[in-house]
This record gives structure tokens, C-alpha cells and sequence, in this order.
């Protein structure tokens, strides 16, 4: 064993010679650069996996949501009064025809299935989420006004476990039966998703926004047949 000025040893003195100060600074500096070397790799290693500059990074999404027909409205009245002062009987009542059709929805047009609103789990996250049947059959979930933080690896998913409020709720997603939509496609704005035509919609009452990555959810909107 062999010792540099100040007490340095090195186990091997006959693979690494060191014949005096300016061999041990030698050494030293090697030692450091591999050091610097290793914790600069561990750095960027971090930064590829973690991907904090998507936090300062917006996403705006603009897809065309299908415009669900207005419910059909209660028509007037169409049986012709009695005409005022005649004082006695006029004869059968008449019908006339509306000037103007009413309106009503349209069997070949979208209409809404399902509703509900975006809560906060571990980002905050606002907007709302519409299961829209189309006049083809296929349904989309579209996510209007959507507000949240950017991140790695993020995923819409319709899942049965139904919205819990708080941390409690930030990872009950995770364990439960889920269908993915594929990743989101931005942090704001409004997207649509196709629906499987398979899936049935009953047991997937949630709509949550899950970072896979790190196994916890940005968000999630309890889908209700009443509009929340």
C-alpha cells in the first residue's frame, strides 16, 4: 500500500505508481472527473425520465365536438278556441298546423349519453366530460374547456372505479378495471376519444387522466346520465 502527500492511500501501488505529489494530483483529478462524470449521467438519466420542463409547457387542443341536438320541446296547443261573442255553438272545433314546425331531435343526430365535471387530484384539473353516441352508432368521450398540468406520460382512461375526492382519490384508478383511450392529447382545450364499440359503458363510470408513469391521477370526472 502505498500513500500519497496527505494521508491518501492506494491499494495497488504497482498498477497505479505514484512516485510523488504530482502523480497523487493526477490521480485525484481523474478520480474527480469520473465522479462529475457519473453524476452528470445520473442527471440527465433523471431529466429523461421525469421530464420537468413539461410542467411549464402547455399543450392546446382544438378538435371539433359533435353539437348534441337540443331535447325535443312540448308543442302549443293547436285546437282553435271558440271564437269570442258567438254566444252559442260554432260548430266541431278546427285544428290548423303551426306556421313554424317544432323543433325536436333528430334520430340521426348526436345526442348525450352521459356527463360530468372534472375534479383536482394530484394536479389541479377542471372541464367536463360528455359520452356523445353519433348518428353512425360509435360513441366519443369529448372533453371540453379542459384545464390541467402538463406531464410524462399521461393517459385517458375510463375506468370503474368511481371518483373519490382528495388524496384518497388520487390512486384508486390504478387498481381497478379500466379501458385506455390512448395518451391525452393536450393539457387544454377540447379533444375527442373514440369509445370501443365492445365496451360497455355502464361498468366504466369515470373518466380519469392517469400519468402512468408515476401511477397517479391528474384528474377524473364522475359521468353521470343527468348532466352535472
Amino acid at each position: 500500500m502505498s500513500a500519497c502527500p496527505g494521508g491518501e492511500f492506494l491499494e495497488d501501488p504497482e498498477t497505479l505508481p505514484v512516485d510523488g505529489p504530482v502523480d497523487c494530483l493526477i490521480i485525484g483529478g481523474v478520480l474527480l472527473i469520473g465522479g462529475s462524470a457519473l453524476a452528470l449521467l445520473l442527471l440527465i438519466g433523471a431529466a429523461v425520465l421525469f421530464k420537468p420542463w413539461l410542467l411549464f409547457i402547455d399543450v392546446r387542443v382544438d378538435d371539433d365536438i359533435p353539437v348534441v341536438a337540443a331535447a325535443p320541446t312540448t308543442g302549443t296547443d293547436t285546437t282553435a278556441p271558440d271564437p269570442a261573442g258567438s254566444g252559442g255553438d260554432s260548430g266541431p272545433a278546427t285544428t290548423t298546423s303551426p306556421s313554424t314546425p317544432l323543433p325536436t331531435q333528430s334520430a340521426a343526430g348526436p345526442a348525450l349519453l352521459s356527463q360530468g365535471t372534472f375534479i383536482d387530484h394530484e394536479h389541479p384539473t377542471s372541464g367536463t366530460a360528455s359520452i356523445i353516441l353519433q348518428s353512425d352508432g360509435s360513441r366519443l368521450l369529448a372533453i371540453e374547456g379542459l384545464q390541467t398540468t402538463n406531464g410524462p406520460d399521461v393517459h385517458v382512461w375510463l375506468s370503474a372505479a368511481d371518483v373519490v375526492e382528495g388524496v384518497d382519490g388520487w390512486y384508486t384508478a390504478g387498481s381497478a378495471e379500466r379501458v385506455d383511450l390512448g395518451p391525452i392529447k393536450g393539457n387544454q382545450g377540447n379533444q375527442v376519444y373514440p369509445i370501443p364499440d365492445d365496451m360497455d359503458l355502464d361498468r366504466f363510470p369515470t373518466v380519469d387522466l392517469w400519468c402512468v408513469q408515476f401511477g397517479v391521477s391528474f384528474g377524473a370526472a364522475q359521468l353521470s346520465t343527468t348532466p352535472s
